[in-house]
């Protein structure tokens, strides 16, 4: 995910774009970008300006002619969005915006890239308010914002975490939290309030604290790119030497562990106290250091070097089936074969009483009529499951269960005739 640094790159590339070629005419928006708003800007020639805060960016719009017409769009990167520069005829994939060029021969689009498509932009939308100042060229409202704030909940959590609110460290992301943390020797998972509330006791070995870090580990960043021509050729030349200044992310030798978040944090030594119960560390993956998109690589480029990225920010984790629930189903027939052996058992029983309460032939024979109802045997089946759970062993009544009551006639006397 681009951070404050590749942000910054990125205005540095509009700018110079601006300063080589005239821009005029329709900005054009793709059509699959549903989510975005299209511009509707009719300036047949007009200055383009770019500046960055954090981790948004602006793109300043002002009509040559007219210096009172005027509009701005602001941009949040999202996963892989950057700005490239390309023949318009010729376009990149995913080219969500175009700038056209005037006066050009060939021309030329300047073109917001987004294949994830997670990239926004809002015509005139303000700086984010739930995003802080920006520790590179905003030091010291940076360092007050933090600060006068330590009361904030934000700051129980573990510092690595803390590093990642975008309403006190503006810009920081995933790498460069990694290398700020390793730089100061602070365990990563150390509660935020307790590491900031001694930043007088905990310095490096220059004598700068994790906030004054915070400002210089990205301008590092920038110094890989000074002079940059954009091309495909120099962004690979910046992306080795953007994997060579790295000392911790992703680097061999170091560990890692998911934080509250989901997010992998690489570090050296123990964790920390906060760090997560179960403690779930991945195998170093691919190539040294970080893959990170920049604005005029590629596009081809970027889709591999965002990669690596991708895994850390978005990557839907597949929930994993506990052994307890595999333990469940390997023994379901276990108890399957219980409860057969149970119903094979009442079977038997049933039998044996069925039979006992068969009345015999002969007295069936001499007097049908006047035998009683033999009752339903759903009944004789309930009293027999009561019976054999009340008991192991089913006792044998001396009196037969349901055996038919034979009325045997009287004899006929005199006077009395049976019918």
């Amino acid at each position: 995910m681009p951070e404050g640094p590749e942000l910054h790159i990125a205005a540095r590339f509009i700018n110079a774009a601006a300063a080589r070629f005239k821009f005029g005419g329709v900005i054009e928006k793709s059509e699959v970008s549903t989510k975005n708003p299209t511009l509707e800007w009719t300036a047949t020639e007009y200055k383009i300006r770019a500046e960055t805060r954090g981790k948004e960016l602006k793109i300043h719009l002002e009509d040559a002619k007219s210096l009172s017409s005027k509009t701005h769009l602001l941009f949040r990167f999202g996963m892989s969005g950057c700005f490239k520069l390309a023949e318009a005829s010729d376009l990149p994939n995913h080219a969500h915006l175009r700038f056209y060029t005037v006066d050009s021969t060939p021309v030329m689009a300047l073109c917001f890239v987004d294949y994830r498509r997670f990239g926004r932009w809002e015509i005139e939308g303000d700086w984010g308010k739930d995003r802080g100042p920006d520790p590179m060229f905003q030091y010291s409202d940076f360092r007050e914002n933090i600060l006068k704030n330590l009361k904030n909940p934000a700051f129980n959590r573990p510092i690595c975490e803390a590093l990642l609110n975008q309403k006190f460290f503006n810009g920081i992301g995933n790498y460069l939290r990694a290398e700020i943390l390793f730089r100061a020797g602070i365990r990563p998972f150390d509660q935020a309030r307790a590491v900031l509330e001694t930043l007088g006791e905990i310095k490096t070995e220059d004598g700068i604290d994790i906030l004054e870090l915070c400002s210089k580990v990205p301008k590092e960043v920038l110094d890989l790119d000074s002079g940059k021509e954009y091309s495909n050729e120099d962004s690979q030349k910046s992306q080795a030497s953007f994997t060579s200044w790295l000392r911790c992310y992703y680097v061999e030798g170091m560990r890692n562990l998911e934080d509250g978040n989901k997010r992998t944090i690489w570090f050296t030594g123990e964790p920390g106290p906060m760090a997560p119960k179960i403690k779930k560390e991945k195998g170093r993956k691919g190539k040294k250091g970080s893959q990170i998109p920049q604005s005029g690589e590629e596009i081809k480029a970027i889709k591999i070097e965002v990669k690596t990225e991708i895994t850390e920010e978005v990557e839907e984790y597949k929930p994993i089936k506990p052994k307890s629930r595999i333990k469940k189903k390997k023994s379901q027939p276990v108890k399957e074969l219980k409860t057969v052996k149970r119903k094979s058992n009442v079977k038997t029983e049933l039998q044996e009483e069925v039979k006992e309460c068969k009345p015999t032939k002969s007295a069936s024979n001499k007097v049908k009529n006047e035998t009683l109802p033999v009752k339903d045997p759903k009944a004789v089946k309930r009293k027999s499951n009561v019976r054999s759970a009340q008991s192991s062993k089913v006792k044998k009544l001396s009196t037969p269960v349901n055996v038919p009551v034979i009325l045997r006639p009287r004899r006929a006397s005199a006077g009395y005739h049976i019918s």
